[in-house]
């Protein structure tokens, strides 16, 4: 009884720290959505003011797709994905069981993919010093890190709602939604 107990601390400790780094890195996708705007005003105000701006697109390009992988974890730990679940909510008892463990078993599968292919591409574009194209020549593999580590932190969400749902912790993706806070802590 007292190693179940103790387990069970475990994993709520182990919960909330996970829930603090999906939390920060939502925070750093709002810290790349400013970068996208600055990006593009200092763009903007280069052709207005006739000064050299060239590759704020390019950097405008890596925040948004750092702020995208980045929010992935936060947004789905609070059931905001956009989700299809007509079949899910027509299926009762077992089945819906069945199809809802399923369905984290393939997301969880095809997030260790993204999150093992993102994460060779960083490792094989610093190995071969891969830059970009433009004038700046940035090292690539430093703007694909967002992409990786945003994958890498959804594997993990996804993980931990499969593990919620096999233990019981949670009963179903909509029971998930219901109960997640609605804001950024």
């Amino acid at each position: 009884m007292a190693g179940a107990r103790s387990l069970m601390v475990g994993r709520r400790i182990m919960g909330t720290f996970l829930e603090k780094i999906y939390t920060g890195a939502a925070y750093l996708a709002g810290f790349f959505m400013i970068c996208i705007l600055v990006a593009v005003m200092y763009g903007i105000l280069g052709r207005l003011l006739h000064f050299d701006a060239s590759g704020m697109d390019a950097y405008a390009g890596y925040s948004m797709a750092a702020s995208a992988f980045l929010a992935l974890a936060h947004t789905l730990r609070r059931g905001e994905h956009i989700r299809v679940t007509l079949i899910l909510q027509a299926l009762k008892g077992s089945a819906h069981r069945v199809l809802e463990i399923g369905c984290h078993v393939s997301g969880v599968f095809i997030a260790g993919a993204l999150t093992w292919f993102s994460g060779r591409l960083v490792w094989q574009s610093h190995i071969f010093s891969d830059i970009s194209t433009g004038l700046d020549a940035t090292p690539l593999w430093i703007p694909q890190i967002g992409m990786a580590l945003g994958a890498l932190l959804l594997l993990g969400a996804l993980t931990q709602d499969l593990v919620e749902l096999l233990t019981g912790q949670r009963s179903s993706v909509s029971s998930a939604a219901d109960s997640a806070p609605a804001h950024i802590e």
